[in-house]
C-alpha cells in the first residue's frame, strides 16, 4: 500500500502528464507537489513507484509517465470527479432531443463524441424482444404487400412480402385486425408459437400471408440497425498519444469496423452498476491496451436496454470524462422513458 507522500506524488505526475502528455521529471514534481521535498527524495520515492508498476520511464527521457496500474490506482483512489453544473446538465439535455428512439441513441453517441473528443459509442436496444404496437398490411400489387411494423418504443419498420397468392385489401385489413387485436405486446417468435394452432382455424387463404407476416416482422425488429453506434472515432487521429502510431490506429480502427469484439466487450459491463472504467488491457482487446473505455448503461422503465461510453487514449482528463458519461447515461434514460410514455 502507498503511503500519502507516494500517493500524493503519483497524483500529481499523473495529473501533470494528463495536462501537459511530457515525461515528468523529480524537479518538476517537486515544484508543482507543494511538498517540502528534495529532488534526491522524489527521485527515491519515484523509483519506488516505478519498481511497483505504476510509473515507467520513457527511453529517450528521464522523466516518468503513468502506466495503466498507475492510471488504475488514481481513478480508483485518487481522483476527485466534479459533479456537473446545472447548466451544463441542461445542456446535455437540450442535444437529446428527437423524436424516434434510434436518433435519441445516435444523438447520444454524436455527444459524447463533441464533449470529450474521443470516440462515442452506444450499444442500441434492439436485444430486448421484438414485440410490436401495431402492424398494418398495404397491397402494392398482386402479389406484393407492404408490412408496416410499429414498434414498442414508437418506431416504424417496413417489410415488402413476395405472396405465394393475391390478396384483397379487404383480406388485408382482416388479417392486421387479428394480429394487433390478439398478439400487440407480444414478441414475434412467441406469436409463431401460438400462431400454429390459431391459423388452423383461420381460413386457409391467409395461412400463408400470417406466417410470412411473422417471419419478416421478426426479422424487421431483430435488424432496425447497427447494434453498435459509433461517433467521432476520426477524433482519435487527432489523439497526439495514439496518433503516432500508425499500426496501432489501424488496428484500433478495425475493431471499430468490425464491431463485434467491441460489443462483447460493452455487454459485459451492461452486468455492472454506474460507471464502468477499462484502462488499458484490461478490456482484453490489443488494440485497446493504449486506450481507456468508460462506460455507463441506460434503462427504460427500469430494464437496462443497453451501453454507452467513450473510447479515447489513456491519458485523458477523467475528472472531466466519468460524469459526461454518467450523465449522459441517466439523461438517455429519461428520455427513451418519456418518448415511451408519450407514444
Amino acid at each position: 500500500m502507498l503511503d500519502s507522500r507516494a500517493q500524493h506524488l503519483l497524483k500529481s505526475l499523473i495529473e501533470r502528464y494528463i495536462a501537459e502528455g511530457q515525461p515528468v521529471g523529480s524537479r518538476v514534481l517537486s515544484r508543482q507537489s507543494g511538498l517540502e521535498l528534495s529532488p534526491a527524495t522524489i527521485r527515491n520515492v519515484m523509483a519506488d513507484l516505478e519498481e511497483m508498476g505504476f510509473i515507467a520511464s520513457p527511453h529517450t527521457s528521464a522523466g516518468r509517465v503513468p502506466t495503466a496500474k498507475g492510471y488504475r490506482f488514481f481513478v480508483d483512489t485518487l481522483l476527485i470527479v466534479k459533479a456537473l453544473e446545472d447548466a451544463e446538465i441542461n445542456e446535455l439535455q437540450g442535444h437529446l432531443q428527437a423524436d424516434r428512439p434510434q436518433l435519441l441513441v445516435n444523438a447520444a453517441a454524436q455527444m459524447l463524441s463533441q464533449l470529450t473528443h474521443f470516440a462515442g459509442v452506444v450499444t442500441t436496444s434492439r436485444r430486448r424482444e421484438a414485440s410490436f404496437r401495431h402492424v398494418e398490411f398495404m397491397r402494392l400489387s398482386d402479389r406484393r404487400v407492404l408490412l408496416i411494423i410499429v414498434t414498442a418504443e414508437g418506431d416504424v419498420q417496413n417489410r415488402i412480402l413476395h405472396t405465394d397468392r393475391p390478396y384483397s385489401q379487404q383480406q388485408l385489413l382482416e388479417a392486421s385486425n387479428f394480429l394487433n387485436q390478439h398478439y400487440a405486446g407480444q414478441p414475434f417468435h412467441t406469436i409463431r408459437a401460438l400462431l400454429a394452432d390459431e391459423l388452423r382455424q383461420l381460413r386457409e387463404d391467409v395461412v400463408g400471408l400470417m406466417t410470412a407476416a411473422v417471419d419478416a416482422g421478426d426479422a424487421a425488429l431483430s435488424d432496425t440497425g447497427d447494434d453498435l453506434v459509433v461517433s467521432g472515432e476520426r477524433n482519435l487521429l487527432h489523439a497526439e498519444d495514439l496518433a503516432s502510431n500508425m499500426d496501432r490506429l489501424r488496428r484500433l480502427f478495425e475493431v471499430f469496423e468490425q464491431k463485434t469484439s467491441l460489443m462483447h466487450l460493452l455487454d459485459v459491463t451492461q452486468r455492472a452498476q454506474g460507471v464502468h472504467l477499462f484502462i488499458g488491457g484490461e478490456s482484453g482487446l490489443a488494440p485497446l491496451d493504449e486506450c481507456s473505455v468508460i462506460t455507463a448503461t441506460y434503462e427504460v422503465e427500469g430494464q437496462v436496454i443497453g451501453t454507452l461510453g467513450v473510447i479515447g487514449p489513456t491519458r485523458m482528463a477523467y475528472e472531466r470524462v466519468i460524469p459526461i458519461v454518467d450523465v449522459t447515461a441517466k439523461l438517455l434514460s429519461n428520455a427513451l422513458t418519456q418518448q415511451l410514455n408519450e407514444a
